[in-house]
């Protein structure tokens, strides 16, 4: 089973952290300049957190969603008719245009069809993807979009609603359950609605949220890209496939035939899933880690 576990972490190459629970900040200090920017053994994401703009180029998607790079990212609007950015100041509002596209257009078919009044979307990416000072160890070709487990409010938050409102835990204490105060068939809802768009290529949720999926909708075409995964209680996260003629995107492998609901579930709600022991830090990427095309995107002035 522990081959199992390491198996999952570099499929998934999601980590939690930076959750739509944590904080942001209403007048974030701005990062000081690198001691030595050309050593080699520095961490890429010291160099790729402090780019604050997308590298002007055609949109590309470098490498894979844990090891790779973006250029020519665009922005998700702050506010629109269905959605509203979060923790604006973590500046992760960055995409390829394919998932900015697909964001608007799956909030949009979610309020049409009733489903929700708008999402409420958290990290996607950096300016320039890449790694991250704090958090994910995906996100990083622009493909990948955290959307809020809470639906939208009826009104427009300000921006220390932004930074400091949380989002709903929706799993019990100890991992096994969904919480019932908090998870309905609304939020279900919500992450039927964006599996069911033919570009979405997997949906990593909460163990116990695939759990109570099972319950009611096993056996739909959908719940085969709805993956389960370590945290994710507080939102679901999107992964969409490579844009069309990209050959510098690295593709997952497909996900495994069926609905997800079999004894390969069972294992997420042992002693070992539920509590693993902790394990050596890995040493962060580097940019000769990442493609070589990567170096090139981040150093662009």
């Amino acid at each position: 089973m522990r081959r199992m576990a390491i198996a999952l972490i570099c499929a998934a190459g999601a980590l939690t952290g930076a959750s739509a629970q944590d904080k942001g900040a209403l007048e974030p200090a701005p990062l000081p300049p690198l001691a030595n920017p050309d050593d080699p053994k520095l961490p890429a994401k010291e160099v790729f957190g402090r780019a604050m703009t997308p590298a002007e180029a055609q949109a590309r998607s470098i490498g894979f969603y844990s090891r790779g790079c973006l250029a020519g990212a665009v922005a998700l609007p702050v506010d629109g008719d269905a959605w509203q950015v979060m923790r604006l100041s973590r500046d992760r509002a960055w995409g390829h245009p394919a998932m900015i596209a697909f964001l608007e257009r799956f909030s949009r078919k979610a309020a049409h069809e009733g489903v929700w009044p708008g999402i409420l979307v958290g990290d996607i990416s950096q300016p320039r993807g890449g790694p991250m000072l704090t958090g994910h160890a995906s996100h990083q070709i622009g493909l990948d979009a955290d959307v809020w487990l809470t639906p939208m409010p009826d009104h427009r938050l300000d921006r220390a609603e932004r930074e400091e409102m949380s989002a709903v835990d929706m799993v019990r204490p100890d991992g096994l359950a969904v919480d019932p105060a908090h998870w309905s068939e609304r939020q279900a809802g919500i992450i039927k609605a964006a599996a069911e768009e033919a570009e979405v290529e997997r949906i990593f949720v909460n163990p116990a949220i695939k759990k109570a999926l099972c319950e009611t909708h096993k056996g739909e075409a959908w719940m085969n890209k709805v993956r389960p995964y370590w945290g994710h209680n507080y939102h679901f996260h999107i992964r969409i496939v490579c844009p069309a003629g990209e050959t510098a995107c690295q593709p997952q492998d497909p996900v495994p035939p069926g609905d997800g609901c079999d004894k390969s579930l069972d294992w997420w709600f042992t002693d070992e899933a539920l509590h693993p022991a902790p394990g050596k830090p890995k040493p962060p990427l580097t940019l000769s880690q990442l493609p070589p095309e990567c170096r090139q995107v981040v150093l662009q002035k």
